[in-house]
């Protein structure tokens, strides 16, 4: 007879599958875990409290900038990175992927260092949240998030620690006038600069409205 623990081994798992790990920065939390209370699903954070002074992860980050190390599961996705300032942040206002978001194809570590954006220039001690939220085939968010304190000291991982699965990559979506085109690169080419996959005003409108709707926890 098949025990209790086998068949909610094998309900749960498609739900694990579908969702994604936040490796670097470490997560408020494992919201894999099927123990728990959080869900990827939840915005802003999967329902994980950020840290305080005497709980919860919090990770020293570069004051220009630093790792971000994913492990993802879908066979392709939407990625948002976004940051927001302070110890408890609710308005993660500032977006660490370009001007919109990354097209992300494979399934596995996706690591890549990103820099602040131009004219964010935090001090020595300050804290913040990073938030990454991934729109995959079923149209839904998933959330995560990882508190940082940006330290003068703090370096971006190694590029042993930093490595991206070669059946991953990314392209940036950016607005370009004119014809589409589509120029995708390899993650590890996009840390020196992303590749752009260029889409006519129309399409790029139709995308980004949707896929921000679905960031910003609104219902279609």
């Amino acid at each position: 007879m098949v025990s209790a623990t086998l068949l909610f081994a094998a309900a749960v798992a498609p739900l694990a599958s579908a969702h994604f790990g936040l490796e670097y920065p470490a997560w408020r939390a494992d919201t894999l875990q099927s123990d728990t209370n959080y869900s990827q699903w939840q915005y802003p954070c999967a329902g994980v409290p950020a840290a305080t002074s005497t709980s919860g992860n919090r990770t020293d980050w570069p004051l220009k900038g630093g790792s971000i190390k994913l492990d993802l599961h879908h066979p392709w996705e939407y990625v948002f990175v976004n940051l927001g300032l302070g110890g408890n942040v609710t308005n993660f206002n500032y977006t660490l992927t370009g001007p919109t978001f990354w097209n992300v194809t494979g399934a596995g570590t996706l690591c890549v260092d990103l820099p602040l954006p131009e004219g964010l220039n935090p001090s020595d001690g300050q804290e913040g949240s990073i938030q990454v939220v991934t729109v995959g085939e079923s149209g839904s968010a998933l959330y995560n998030c990882a508190d940082i304190t940006f330290r003068a000291n703090a370096t971006a991982l190694s590029k042993d620690e930093c490595k991206t699965d070669e059946k991953v990559s990314f392209a940036q979506i950016k607005e370009q006038s004119g014809n589409s085109t589509d120029d995708g690169a390899s993650a590890d080419d996009a840390k020196s600069g992303a590749s752009i996959v260029g889409l006519n005003n129309v399409a790029l409108t139709a995308v980004v409205g949707m896929a921000l709707s679905f960031v910003t926890g609104m219902v279609l």
